[in-house]
This record gives C-alpha cells, structure tokens and sequence, in this order.
C-alpha cells in the first residue's frame, strides 16, 4: 500500500485544473467532480457486501480527467486503470500516479475504440474488473452497450449517466421511460439505481442532473434469446410507440398478430407494456 498520507496531502484539484490547463471540454462532455465526499461515496458504492477496501482485481475508470474519482478509489485500495483520451490530463494523472505505489495505470485512448479488458490483461492488471467511471455524457450509452457486448470477468459497472439515462436504464414495463435501452439492459445485468447528484455537484455545471447506477452483468441472459434477434425486435416495437404490436412488428412477421397470440401476448399490446421475457420469446420467434 502506499503511503496514505501522500494521497491524503494531495493538492486540490482545482489547483490540478489550473495548472495543467484541464478546462472542462464542452465536446468531450467534460464536467468534473471535485467534491471529494462525493466521490468517495461512489467509491464506496463499488465495494461488494462485506469488502473493506477495493483490494480484489482491478477498477477501470473512464474518462478520469484530473483525477478526483481516481483519488478517491486509490484511497479505498484498488488498483486502478484510468482511461483519458484528454491528453492535457495525463501528465496530472502520471503524478497522481507516483504516489500510489504501481496501483495506477494510465492508459491514452478512446474508450469507445477500447477493449477494456484486453487493455487490463495487457498490463498485467487482474481480473474481475470493476468498471467505475463518471461517465462523459455525450458517449455514456455507447459505452455501456460496447460493454455489454462483453461482459465477461466485468463483475459490476457503477457508473454515473445524467439523469434521464439513468431513468430509462432502471425503468419498469408501463413506464414512459421504458424502451430499448430497458430491455436489452435488464436482459443482460442487475440493475440498482443507487443516488442522484445535482448538477450543481459538478464544475462546470451541467443543464441536468446525474444519477449513479449499480449494474452486475448476470451469469445468464435473463432469458434465452439471440442478441441480434432481440434487437431487432426491440427497434420495431420502440420505433413507433404508440403503435400497437400486431402493427409495429409486421417489418418481422408475416403475421405478427397470429404469433403473439401463440406467445399468449395481446396482439393490441404495446411495446411499452411487455416484460423482457416476453421480447426474448418474440426475439425466438423471429430467430426461427
């Protein structure tokens, strides 16, 4: 372990940001989070029942920018692997890095061009990872569905989305906010929706709030269903709310409604209103 007081007198951040010039980018969907309460409260939130520290496998955390997070988790004993495509960040990362002992690793690179895990086995950090990141907003889904394509040795991801994201990811069936992004999510992972942040939280101020969530990829899909199949249902049956199934699925069916009615599913159903494993049986029929 490293030397605690070495990370404990660290200087502020702000200072960090001043002196290597980390002006939050508005295209890379930069907003920082300085309070370090906070972001020992997400560090927190990524330990298992019973752990003390975050000692086991390795964090990867996204988009560090000047390391406030990435503070926070080295102080809770993980070994940390810090993606940044933000160059200006990497020489403050590299002297947050000199006083944790080899328990930072950071890496250059677009995440969205990443194989995280490779990465990680690349450098000699092991497994289970745990994905931990404030995540840029304008790529936040684009990662977790990168993710989710692989979701092998990722044991749990706690990421933090704006608000709205968070609300679709956690939705239930019957909700305005339940689509897509709900059921190929649920299919994959337990979802918790943990706290919501201000966006006063955060330097610059975003126009929304955040919420962190709590997602453990399953062992199995919830259901059986073909990846590709399930898309492909899911985007005719949200692509047009408000129509009824038995209208929404006839790019897929010859005749959707006579199939739902074998899937003991009403055919005057809206996509809105069905389970994930009600979709992963529509998805088999498509498949077959």
């Amino acid at each position: 372990m490293p030397d605690p007081a070495a990370l404990a007198g660290l200087p502020p951040l702000r200072e960090v940001i001043r002196r290597h010039g980390l002006a939050a980018r508005k295209d890379l969907g930069q907003h920082f989070l300085l309070d370090a309460n906070l972001t020992d409260r997400i560090a927190r939130a990524a330990r298992e029942p019973g752990e003390a520290d975050l000692s086991r496998g390795t964090v990867i955390e996204v988009g560090s920018g000047p390391g406030g997070l990435t503070r926070s988790l080295l102080r809770a004993g993980a070994r940390v692997l810090a993606v940044e495509v933000d160059a200006r960040a990497l020489d403050a990362l590299a002297e947050l890095g000199s006083l944790a002992g080899g328990r930072l690793v950071s890496v250059a690179a677009d995440a969205l061009e990443l194989d995280l895990q490779s990465a990680a086995r690349g450098r000699g950090l092991p497994p289970p990872y745990r994905i931990v990141s404030n995540l840029p907003y304008n790529i936040g889904t684009p990662l977790l569905i990168r993710w989710l394509h692989d979701p092998a040795d990722i044991e749990r991801m706690v990421l933090m989305f704006q608000r709205e994201v968070a609300d679709r990811l956690t939705a239930q069936p019957g909700s305005k906010a339940y689509g897509r992004l709900s059921v190929l999510t649920r299919w994959l992972c337990e979802i918790v929706r943990l706290f919501d942040l201000p966006a006063a939280a955060f330097t610059p101020p975003p126009k929304v709030a955040s919420s962190v969530v709590s997602l453990r990829p399953r062992p199995a899909p919830l259901a059986p269903a073909g990846r590709e199949a399930l898309e492909r249902v899911t985007a005719a049956a949200f692509g047009q709310r408000r129509k009824m199934l038995r209208q929404s699925l006839k790019p897929l069916f010859a005749e959707p409604a006579a199939m739902l009615e074998t899937l003991d599913i009403d055919p005057t159903a809206r996509g809105e209103t069905l389970t994930v494993e009600q979709f992963c049986a529509i998805a088999r029929s498509a498949a077959g």
